[in-house]
């Protein structure tokens, strides 16, 4: 491999929200990677360091032409660079589009478990979340349409979350999937806002589909929420976009944004979208090729060792969705007793819905010693769970 993904890079020291644990504490939770971004990246960032002047940015040309550029070549999306719009991150978009697109006490659909920071963007916004559990039948999710038409049909839902791919289940919707949505949404007037932050954490040799490639049903109805935050791990470097075809829609979050004043770059926000967008896919290669043989190593030392617990197969995002259900407890307690006797820090499912009871979600993207260290952590534990139980 040309790029270094096995050094442990101790992050203790850099104001971490991941790594603020205590010392013989493992973070494998929070959303972030324990990789250094792409050399590339860097390099851009380096240079305009250098430049010494930090004062109002804007994003240019240039910034637009990455975006349209790699969404066609790596996701088959053509989009119109007029139609792009910055903002600082993707639940900034998010929430911004709660507050133009509801009223209070309007439903916003979700369709669970999902990242429970949805839950935030809509509650403190004054609406409501509507809940639509996907269907979880022989270990794998799938939508429940009869169960989604039934919610986009009460008069008070205006706007769906989306999450495609899906976090925490790992999900590639298929293209027949997002075009059932779409045609819902389409027919019971509801937007679809579709959070595509996951889209490059995909399994070599698959990728997602684009909510608003499906159809110009699709496009119409939807505004899309894109960033290189996750795929390149630049989360602090606050860059993201929302993109729509929809000329209302586009101007209206266009408004909402910046209305809320999430929608002006610090100075590092341009550089960096644009040297991840044209010079960051080989490293991106590679990552996903490193983080996927670490999904593999998790899955096959639980079926070796402890098989009752496994992990529920996906081809998206370095988050494992671990199915926990035959411990005998519930998330909470779980994740609380694998923290207190092994160390281990993993997300309690309940922070995704009630449908996460029994679950724990697990980050992988991190050195292969890490990754071992945590799996051996989290059999140690569980089966200390199981003994406790059994006495």
């Amino acid at each position: 491999m040309k790029y270094d993904f096995d050094t442990i890079i101790d992050r203790r020291s850099s104001d971490s929200v991941k790594w603020d644990v205590g010392a013989n504490e493992l973070p494998m939770w929070v959303a972030d990677m324990d990789f250094p971004t792409a050399p590339e990246i860097w390099e851009a960032l380096a240079k305009r360091l250098a430049h010494g002047v930090f004062g109002y940015a804007d994003v240019s040309a240039q910034w637009r032409r990455a975006y349209v550029d790699w969404w066609r070549d790596r996701h088959g999306l053509t989009m119109e660079e007029e139609n792009l719009v910055f903002c600082t991150g993707v639940i900034p978009a998010l929430s911004s589009a709660v507050r133009k697109f509801t009223t209070p006490n309007e439903n916003v659909l979700i369709q669970t478990p999902v990242y429970g920071t949805f839950y935030n963007c809509i509650v403190n916004n004054g609406c409501r979340a509507q809940e639509c559990a996907l269907r979880y039948e022989n270990g794998e999710y799938s939508m429940d349409f009869e169960e989604l038409e039934r919610c986009m049909a009460d008069p008070q839902t205006s706007l769906m979350i989306l999450c495609n791919p899906h976090n925490p289940t790992g999900n590639i919707w298929s293209r027949e999937d997002l075009a059932k949505v779409g045609e819902l949404a389409k027919k019971h007037g509801v937007i679809v806002l579709s959070d595509e932050i996951h889209c490059d954490i995909t399994a070599p040799g698959s990728g997602y589909v684009p909510f608003a490639s499906v159809s110009e049903t699709c496009r119409e109805v939807s505004i899309t929420c894109i960033a290189p935050t996750k795929t390149f791990n630049l989360a602090g470097l606050h860059t993201a976009a929302a993109y729509s075809a929809n000329p209302v829609l586009r101007h209206k979050i266009w408004r909402a944004v910046n209305t809320d004043e999430c929608g002006e770059p610090g100075s590092f926000a341009e550089t960096a979208a644009v040297a991840a967008f044209t010079e960051g896919g080989p490293w991106l290669d590679e990552m996903r090729a490193y983080v996927f043989e670490n999904r593999r190593l998790v899955a096959d030392t639980l079926r070796a060792e402890l098989p009752e617990v496994f992990v529920v197969p996906g081809e998206a995002t370095y988050l494992l969705w671990i199915d926990i259900t035959a411990m005998n407890g519930n998330s909470e307690e779980i994740a609380h007793f694998l923290r207190e006797k092994t160390g281990l820090f993993l997300s309690d499912g309940r922070h995704f819905g009630d449908t996460g009871a029994e679950h724990l979600r697990m980050n992988v993207a991190c050195p292969r010693a890490l990754c071992e260290d945590g799996v051996r952590r989290l059999i140690d534990g569980l089966r200390m769970w199981k003994d406790r139980n059994l006495q």
